[in-house]
């Protein structure tokens, strides 16, 4: 594990650095303008995370995409790029999506960045699809709720924390952030994750549940 700063000042992580490229400072310097410090340390912390994770798994993955995917996947709780009635994955998704479509970039790409944005609060799913929506997913889980937390060196983990830093509550800093993103629009949590963001933060807010919509339906039996 070797560590150094280049222009970008991006750390360079068992081998991986962000990409060096146009897109890539582009992509980092719109989501530094934009996002809070906490969300794009995250960010920065889910692709570096994601990229070790796919060398652990062997997977082939286009880095630029990776970080593409890592840098937009919150950017649905900024209020600028968050809808009325959309879950802030889709808008996030919906974001990258116009960005990568004004730089050129294919529409085979595009729909793998999508993707991965979309589906990275949806576990059990993501692992089994193309590897840059496989590995969005692995470094969220890694940096949000420590999944797999003993499979990455004690050596990457603290590179990783040196270069984009964790606040000293971070568990309780995304949480809010989280709920800030959210809490306008509750009904898009129904079936994930969020819903318990919600619950936690809201002694108010009522989760929708599944068993109720299929007795309540329109439906006679």
């Amino acid at each position: 594990m070797t560590i150094s700063t280049s222009t970008s000042q991006a750390a360079l992580v068992s081998g991986f650095s962000i990409p060096d490229s146009k897109l890539a400072n582009e992509i980092r310097e719109f989501i530094r303008d934009t996002e809070s410090t906490l969300l794009f340390n995250h960010s920065s912390r889910v692709y570096y995370f994601g990229a070790l994770a796919g060398q652990r798994r062997g997977l082939k993955f286009d880095a630029e995409l990776l970080y593409a995917g890592a840098m937009f996947h919150d950017i649905g709780l900024v209020p600028a790029y968050s809808s009325a009635a959309d879950r802030f994955e889709v808008d996030g998704a919906n974001a990258a999506r116009d960005f990568l479509r004004r730089r050129g970039i294919s529409e085979q790409d595009i729909a793998h960045v999508w993707t991965a944005i979309a589906l990275h609060t949806t576990p059990g799913i993501p692992q089994y699809m193309h590897p840059v929506v496989a590995l969005i997913t692995a470094g969220v889980e890694m940096d949000v709720l420590g999944i797999d937390y003993a499979s990455f060196t004690d050596a990457d983990r603290n590179a990783i924390v040196q270069a984009y830093p964790r606040t000293t509550h971070f568990k309780e800093d995304i949480l809010q952030a989280f709920y800030d993103g959210i809490k306008h629009k509750p009904e898009t949590t129904f079936g994930n994750v969020k819903a318990d963001v919600l619950a936690d933060k809201d002694p108010n807010f009522h989760r929708g549940n599944f068993c109720s919509v299929i007795r309540n339906s329109s439906w006679r039996g």
